[in-house]
């Protein structure tokens, strides 16, 4: 049997790294099918430091006759086994004391034909940053060197292993200092440490400072920029970069392409997320979990709940097993949407698996609870979470809960909640407040909405547009005589509301105009997202105090503000009145005076289309079992109106051309002779 033996070029001891930057050792040995022939074949190869390019290898032979005794001592002198050694000595230099006279004691054990390439595979192979710079210094002092960068490059490499950007710096400095010029190499393992301390800022610093060393990056350099620029936070050069890289087809890794996804979804480019999703895949590189935890984060803030879904299934395909962090996007995005029941599912998951959720988790479950009307699952999330040891009841926690029950009207538990939240020594903010309002409002208890009133005024707390719309509609829902205690309330937290409902529950005193004046200046002076809200109300107030004219007025207003839009249509072959964002008693005033047009139409002469229509919409209050359809479905019938539910379109009541005007003539008649 024959055995090759050869000695490696410095060139392949001193490739780079692919990912992440780096100067690597890397040790190919000769495969077993070599060892064929009845001699030894002995190669030797001189290897110069001088470049780190592959040397090439000589092609003298030295043919042995394996029967010979010197055999095994050939063997014993080959790379292999010399390599063998040096990474023995590597880890005791690991284990030992970084004081100087114990690292010489490991190292004289090589005696005195120490090369440089012998110093470059111990460091390579060392990971004690305390040792490190010894060695360092004992090679310089005792060994020939000719390139001394690629020793101080292996010793950097080091210290990215143990993630010490410090001594990084400082040793890049004493390079400087000794007259060792730095190259790509140092440059790039630096730069790769700076991103494995999650520094990109420092990583950025360093990959700017290669120009003025005569350092041009190579492509691999440039793609670990993308990410070290977007989590420094200079987006515009990191999708520069990626650009770049898409066109000059560079080697792009999944953290990269995941920092890039990160980008676009802080930007709110979703659809930029999705396609470098697509591209990724398009390359052939395989995403890894973070990738995918950071798209399913995006696809939660894009309220897109149903692609986080797809690209947390497709994860499982690939056989990755969700973490704590994709569990944790997954419930931000179903709660966001308020996907209740996929969230609730990724809950229980996470409890089976024994992972704790943080208060942000429990919060954003408590939160969309509260707005989907999940009583008892609120109520067991909140247990669990009260039995949590890393996390306890917050504010924002005692605030969700509140809402939960003072929106399902139970008094008792929403006050228990409260008392709690006080025992846990949080004061009730002027959203658990606004809750408390809107409860004792469903239960009718007026007094208990004055001293919830009383009690913000007492903690200083500043009433809101939307606690004002908030009381406007505990109003609605008030019997008349006890209007006047609330009007006060009002009077003191919006003298200008409180005004217009003044008027509407006193009179406004024959002024003719005078309310619609106040009104329209109320509803010019409030912000956009409280507009509809407050016209409804006040409208719906003016229903229940039978001031039908007043509502017309409101109605007119709010259409000529265009708080409201779009709510009667006319096209050739349909008619329609639109409901569906308007509360009860705004579309009972539409539907009085779209009747009025109809009527006024009939009277005229004008052609009516074959159909027409009302569309209340179909949906429900999430805590009430009625909607607009329900109420509407019965006042139709009350009014003997023609029109009827569509079985095929929910929300919507149809009739007939002939129908409608035969009881337009035959309401028209009724109301001349009660006239």
């Amino acid at each position: 049997m024959a055995y090759t033996l050869l000695s490696s070029s410095s060139s392949t001891l001193l490739s780079r790294d692919t990912f992440p930057l780096s100067n690597s050792l890397h040790f190919t040995p000769f495969p077993s099918c070599c060892f064929k022939s009845s001699k030894i074949s002995l190669q030797i190869t001189h290897v110069s430091l001088q470049d780190e390019k592959t040397a090439p290898l000589p092609k003298t032979n030295i043919w042995v006759n394996p029967n010979n005794p010197r055999a095994s001592i050939l063997r014993q002198k080959s790379h292999d086994s010399r390599y063998s050694s040096l990474v023995t000595i590597a880890n005791s230099l690991n284990l030992c004391k970084p004081i100087e006279q114990d690292v010489v004691n490991v190292l004289d054990t090589l005696g005195d034909k120490i090369v440089e390439q012998d110093g470059v595979v111990i460091i390579n192979n060392m990971s004690n940053p305390d040792t490190a710079p010894i060695v360092l210094d004992y090679l310089q002092k005792r060994v020939k060197l000719n390139r001394e960068t690629i020793l101080y490059n292996v010793t950097l490499k080091v210290f990215r292993k143990c993630k010490d950007l410090g001594r990084a710096e400082k040793l890049f400095d004493l390079m400087l200092d000794r007259g060792v010029k730095p190259d790509n190499v140092t440059f790039s393992t630096i730069i790769s440490c700076a991103r494995l301390c999650s520094l990109p800022k420092k990583a950025v610093e360093w990959f700017e400072k290669m120009g003025s060393f005569g350092c041009q990056p190579d492509e691999v350099t440039y793609s670990v920029m993308i990410d070290a620029y977007g989590r420094a936070g200079n987006v515009d050069m990191a999708l520069n970069l990626y650009d770049r890289a898409r066109a000059e087809k560079w080697r792009i890794d999944a953290v990269t392409f995941a920092t890039v996804i990160r980008i676009y979804g802080t930007s709110g480019n979703f659809d930029g997320c999705l396609n470098v999703y697509e591209e990724m895949k398009a390359l052939g590189v395989k995403p890894n979990i973070f990738l995918y935890n950071t798209l399913i984060d995006a696809m939660g803030r894009a309220k897109r709940p149903w692609q986080a879904k797809t690209i947390h299934k497709e994860m499982i395909r690939n056989g990755y097993t969700p973490s704590w962090a994709t569990y944790a996007a997954l419930i931000r995005a179903y709660g966001r949407a308020r996907y209740g029941e996929d969230a609730v599912i990724v809950y229980k998951e996470m409890r089976e698996k024994g992972m704790e959720l943080n208060s942000v988790l429990y919060n954003t479950l408590l939160a969309m609870c509260a707005d989907i009307g999940f009583i008892d699952v609120a109520a067991d999330i909140f247990e669990d979470m009260k039995r949590s040891e890393n996390c306890k009841p917050d504010s924002w926690t005692f605030s969700s809960l509140v809402t939960i029950y003072s929106c399902s009207g139970k008094v008792s538990e929403a006050e228990a909640a409260l008392n709690e939240m006080l025992e846990a020594g949080f004061q009730p903010n002027l959203f658990v407040l606004t809750s408390l309002i809107q409860c004792y409002g469903k239960a009718s208890l007026t007094d208990k909405v004055v001293k919830t009133f009383d009690r913000l005024l007492q903690l200083d707390i500043a009433p809101d547009e939307r606690f004002c719309g908030c009381l406007l509609n505990v109003m609605t829902q008030t019997a008349k005589e006890e209007l006047g205690k609330l009007t006060v309330c009002l009077e003191k937290a919006n003298p200008k509301l409180g005004y217009v409902v003044k008027l509407l529950v006193e009179g406004d005193d024959n002024k003719g105009n005078n309310f619609k004046n106040h009104a329209g200046e109320l509803l010019g002076s409030v912000g956009n997202d409280v507009k509809k809200a407050y016209c409804n109300c006040l409208i719906d107030l003016c229903v229940n105090l039978d001031l039908l004219e007043k509502a017309c007025e409101l109605l007119d207003l709010g259409l000529s503000l265009e708080i409201y839009t779009d709510i009667q249509f006319k096209t050739p072959t349909q008619w329609s009145l639109h409901l569906k964002s308007l509360s009860l008693g705004a579309a009972l005033t539409a539907l009085h005076v779209w009747i009025n047009d109809l009527s006024r139409s009939v009277e005229s002469g004008e052609e009516f289309p074959s159909l027409l229509g009302i569309n209340t919409g179909h949906g429900k209050h999430k805590y009430s079992d009625k909607g607009l359809a329900g109420v509407f479905e019965e006042h139709l019938k009350e009014l003997n109106a023609p029109f009827h539910e569509d079985p095929d379109k929910a929300g919507w009541f149809l009739t007939t051309k002939v129908a409608a005007q035969s009881w337009l003539r035959s309401r028209h008649s009724q109301e001349v002779v009660a006239a």
